[in-house]
C-alpha cells in the first residue's frame, strides 16, 4: 500500500455524512496500522524497517563505563587454587594396640585407607604491586600446602599463565592475606581507592572466579555500609547486590573509576541455597590499607586497650539509669593491660576514644585497632553517672587475641519466669563446675528460654555483684533480689572463667 492510496481514502471520506466520518476514519487508521505492521508500507521500496540505518549499524554506539572497566582491570584479577594435605579420619581405636586384632578381623579394609588426602579449593585475588604482591582472603589460602595463581580467563591457553605463590602474611581478624609470585616482567595491577567515600546506591563491579568460571564480571550497587555480620572483631562490611558466589572470595569490588573499594569476602545464602541471593559482603579497602605495610613486613601490629566490652541493652540502660544506650560498656579489664594500669573499671562506659565518638560496642574494636602500639590517647568515660577523661598509652595486642572483645549479650525473647537457681559457692559446688572456690553466689541451673537464659546467664556463672552492690554470699543476693520490683531490671556482675560480664534480667510481672 502506497502513501497516495492513503490520501485517496481521505478524499473519499469527504463525500460521506458527518455521522459516518468518525467510523470510517477509525477504520482507515486501523487498515493503515495493519499495513505498516505487515511491512506493506515503506518510505523506500528497497529498504525494510529492520534494514534502516538506525538498526543495521551499531558500530558507532558508545561503550558504557562497565565495558571499559572490565577491559582495563580484569587482566590484574587472578584465580587462586590451593591444595592442602589432610590426614583422613580413621576408625576410633584403630591405632590402639589392644584393638588392632579386632579391626584386622572385622574391618580389614581400614589398612587400605590412604595415609593422606588432598583437599582443593578455589578463590580469587588481585595484583597490587607490579613485582607480584597479591591481595586475597585469608580463608582462601589458610593452611594451604600449595598455592597456584593463574592469569587469564582460560579461553586463551597461550596467554594463560600459572605461577606458584607463597604467603607473605595473613590477618585472620580481617580475613586478609598477602601472597607473592615471581615473574620475569611487571604484572598488571589495580589501583586502591577510598572506601570511606563510597556511597549507598553507588554502582560497583565484582570480578572473580565464581564456581571456577574465571574472571567473571557482575555489576550491582552498594546496598549498605558498616554491616556487622559476626565474622570477626572488626566487622564493618560493604553490602552489595553485585552477584558474589563461592570462588569470588578475595576478588576486587570496584567503583566506577575502576578503583578497588573492597574485597569480596562473604555471602548470605538464605537456607539451603549455596549461591547468591543478592546479599554479598566485601571488606572495605581502607581496612586493608591500614595493615598493608604490616603484612609486607610479615605481621600485623595493632594498638591494645585490654578490655572486654558489651552492648548497652535496654535492661542495662534502665538498671544503670542511663539517659541513652550511647557508648560501649566495659564488662571486664584484663590484667596487665593499659586499661588496668590507669584504673579503668568494669561498669565504665566508653563514649569517646582519641577524639572519635564511640556510639556502640561494635565500633570500639575497630577504632582502637587503627592506632599503633605506643600511641598516647585520651578516653572519655562515664563512671557512676560522672564523665571522666583517662589518658593512657596503647599496648601491643597479644597474639592470643585479647583485643577489645564483645561479650555475648542476648536481649530478645523475654519470657514469664526468672528461671535460674543459685547457691552459696562452696568447695563441693566449685568442684562440680570445675571452678575455683571464690566468694559470691554460683548459678547451678538455668531454665532454657527463661529471662535468665535469654539474658545470657549460664550454669557455673558466679554472681559477684548485683545492682552495683558486691555479692559475698547468698543472703546479700536474696536481699537485693527482694528489693527489685516486678518490671525492673536486675543488673548482675558475673564472673565467667577468666572474665567478667554485666547481664541484666528483667524481673517478670506477677500474675
Amino acid at each position: 500500500m502506497k502513501y497516495h492510496q492513503i490520501f485517496f481514502y481521505e478524499a473519499v471520506l469527504k463525500h460521506f455524512t458527518p455521522s459516518l466520518k468518525p467510523f470510517l476514519l477509525g477504520l482507515s487508521l486501523l487498515l493503515i496500522g495493519a499495513a505498516v505492521g505487515s511491512g506493506l508500507v515503506s518510505t523506500n521500496s528497497e529498504e525494510s524497517l529492520l534494514g534502516s540505518p538506525a538498526f543495521a549499524h551499531t558500530d558507532n554506539l558508545p561503550t558504557n563505563t562497565f565495558v571499559n572497566i572490565a577491559k582495563e582491570q580484569t587482566p590484574a584479577v587472578v584465580n587462586i587454587s590451593t591444595k592442602q594435605k589432610v590426614k583422613p579420619r580413621s576408625h576410633p581405636g584403630a591405632e590402639d594396640e589392644r584393638l588392632r586384632e579386632f579391626y584386622e578381623r572385622y574391618f580389614p579394609k581400614h589398612r587400605e585407607m590412604p595415609k593422606e588426602q588432598v583437599r582443593q579449593s578455589l578463590g580469587s585475588g588481585f595484583v597490587v604491586e607490579a613485582d607480584g604482591y597479591i591481595l586475597t582472603n585469608n580463608h582462601v589460602v589458610e593452611k594451604a600446602d600449595e598455592i597456584v595463581v593463574t592469569f587469564g580467563d582460560g579461553s586463551d591457553q597461550i596467554n594463560t599463565k600459572e605461577f606458584s605463590a607463597k604467603i607473605v602474611a595473613s590477618d585472620p581478624k580481617t580475613d586478609i592475606a598477602l601472597i607473592k609470585i615471581e615473574g620475569d616482567r611487571p604484572f598488571p595491577t589495580l589501583k586502591l581507592g577510598n572506601s570511606e567515600k563510597l556511597q549507598v546506591g553507588e554502582w560497583v563491579m565484582a570480578i572473580g572466579n565464581p564456581f571456577g568460571f574465571s574472571q567473571s564480571v557482575t555489576v550491582g550497587v552498594v546496598s549498605a555500609k558498616g554491616r556487622v555480620i559476626g565474622a570477626g572483631p572488626y566487622d564493618a562490611f560493604i553490602q552489595t547486590d553485585a552477584s558474589i558466589n563461592p570462588g569470588n572470595s578475595g576478588g576486587p569490588l570496584l567503583n566506577v573509576k575502576g578503583e578497588v573499594v573492597g574485597i569480596s569476602t562473604a555471602i548470605f545464602t538464605g537456607g539451603a541455597s549455596q549461591g547468591n541471593i543478592g546479599i554479598g559482603f566485601a571488606t572495605p579497602i581502607n581496612s586493608v590499607k591500614q595493615i598493608y605495610d604490616d603484612l609486607k613486613e610479615g605481621a600485623v601490629k595493632r594498638g591494645w586497650l585490654g578490655v572486654m566490652i558489651q552492648p548497652i541493652t535496654p535492661e542495662i540502660q534502665k538498671a544503670l539509669e542511663l539517659a541513652d544506650k550511647f557508648g560501649a560498656l566495659v564488662g571486664d579489664v584484663f590484667d596487665g593491660s593499659p586499661a588496668k594500669e590507669v584504673g579503668m573499671l568494669p561498669g565504665d562506659i566508653i563514649i569517646e576514644f582519641d577524639g572519635e565518638e564511640v556510639q556502640s560496642s561494635d565500633q570500639l574494636p575497630s577504632i582502637v585497632a587503627k592506632r599503633r602500639p605506643g600511641t598516647e590517647v585520651e578516653v572519655n568515660i562515664i563512671r557512676n553517672g560522672d564523665k571522666m577523661t583517662i589518658s593512657l598509652k596503647l599496648g601491643n595486642m597479644p597474639k592470643d587475641g585479647d583485643e577489645e572483645k564483645s561479650a555475648e549479650s542476648k536481649e530478645e525473647n523475654v519470657s514469664d519466669l526468672l528461671g535460674m537457681t543459685v547457691a552459696q559457692n562452696s568447695v563441693e559446688i566449685a568442684r562440680r563446675f570445675s571452678i575455683k572456690k571464690d566468694d559470691g553466689v554460683i548459678v547451678v541451673n538455668v531454665v532454657p528460654e527463661s529471662p535468665a537464659w535469654t539474658a545470657g546467664v549460664r550454669p557455673g556463672d558466679i554472681i559477684v555483684g548485683a545492682n552495683r552492690v558486691t555479692v559475698n554470699d547468698l543472703n546479700v543476693y536474696n536481699d537485693i533480689l527482694g528489693k527489685t520490683k516486678p518490671g525492673e531490671s536486675l543488673l548482675l556482675f558475673i564472673k565467667r572463667e577468666n572474665h567478667t560480664v554485666f547481664l541484666a534480667i528483667k524481673i517478670p510481672e506477677k500474675e
